[in-house]
Parts: structure tokens; C-alpha cells; sequence
């Protein structure tokens, strides 16, 4: 089945949805530890959550990067998933989705969440023709996160490890099985069509 330009993959149940970030240990050991953000995470700045595996991949270099070698799982409650959603708008302005720049500037700057669509990943990180979101939450929606949305934080660290070994060494088709099964989430169409450029 051919994937949609744009949509919502990810590993969910009835009532979550897992979305990743990647942390320094002074930051997500304690998360994990705690099941909850600890005091030194800063909750008055934008934070950036991704439902898809491979591109939170992409983005830490498998946990490699400085201030990024904690990789998290963080299940929320697709209430509070939804409802960033419905308070989104996205992050650089569309001719055809928004009547004008201005129009797009103001919502942007009222937004408590911002979406961006970039290309998935391959196992090697490479973009892939369809992309995935990248959810960012700012003001009230990061205290709904921190506070509200979080049922468990795990640590997913080995797994990317793990995975990274088996593609370096050429096993990809190993790797694959190890990765998170990522669906369609079932978003309604009126949670996503102001998201669409």
C-alpha cells in the first residue's frame, strides 16, 4: 500500500500514543527513573515531540549527538495528542492553506502547537518520498504534557543502539524487526486539515 504524502505514524493503543525525544542523561535518566520530567526540564520553552521513530533517529544520530544520548519513549494520552492537534497550526506559512502571511503570523504566534512535516526516514536515515509529523508544543501545552498527557516515560537508548549495530553491520532485515510498529494513527480528518499544505 503507497504511504500518504503526509500523514500521522505511529505505535499506539486504544487510548496512547508513543512520541520520542532525545535528552541528556542529566535529563532523561531521571524522567525515566521518575516517569515524569524532573524540575530541570524546562517547561517554559518549545519542545518538540515525534511520533516516528526513524526521524527522532535521524535527528539524535541514534543517541550520539551531544545532549541527545538518552532517548525517550514517552506514551501520552491520545486525548492530549488530539487536543495539540486541534490547538496546532503550521510552522512556516503555505499559500493556499493560510489567506496571507500576516493572517499566518498571528496564528503562529496565538498557536500553543506547531506542526511540521518532514520526510520520513530509512533505516540508514535516509529521506524518504512521504513525511511524518513533528509536533511542537509551547506555553500551556507543555505543562499539559509534563503534568497531564504523560501515563509512562521508558528509555529506548539500547534499542536504538541495537538497531544502529545491526545496520552498520549490513542487517538490515534484522534491524527492521526490532523497530517499533508504527501505524496510521487514526486521526479524523478535522484534527488534520488545517495541518495540510
Amino acid at each position: 500500500m503507497e504511504e500518504p504524502q503526509r500523514g500521522i505514524r505511529a505505535l499506539h493503543t486504544a487510548s496512547t500514543v508513543t512520541v520520542y525525544q532525545a535528552y541528556s542523561p542529566d535529563i532523561g535518566l531521571p524522567a525515566v527513573r521518575e516517569g515524569r520530567f524532573p524540575a530541570t526540564w524546562k517547561r517554559d520553552r518549545m519542545t518538540w515531540i515525534k511520533p516516528s521513530f526513524l526521524w527522532m533517529m535521524y535527528r539524535c544520530g541514534w543517541g550520539t549527538k551531544a545532549g541527545q544520548e538518552t532517548v525517550l519513549a514517552i506514551e501520552i494520552s491520545r486525548s492530549g495528542f488530539e487536543w495539540a492537534l486541534r490547538h496546532a497550526c503550521l510552522s512556516s506559512y503555505v499559500r493556499g492553506v493560510h489567506p496571507d502571511r500576516s493572517t499566518w503570523q498571528r496564528q503562529v504566534k496565538r498557536a500553543l502547537a506547531r506542526v511540521q512535516w518532514d520526510p520520513e526516514r530509512d533505516l540508514h536515515l535516509r529521506p524518504l518520498p512521504y513525511r511524518s509529523l513533528q509536533l511542537g508544543l509551547s506555553g500551556e501545552a507543555v505543562r499539559r504534557y509534563a503534568d497531564e498527557w504523560t501515563v509512562a516515560i521508558s528509555d529506548v537508548t539500547p534499542l536504538a543502539r541495537d538497531i544502529h549495530a545491526l545496520v552498520s553491520h549490513g542487517d538490515v532485515d534484522s534491524a527492521a524487526q526490532l523497530l517499533p510498529q508504527e501505524r496510521p494513527y487514526p486521526a479524523a480528518d478535522e484534527l488534520l486539515t488545517h495541518l495540510h499544505p
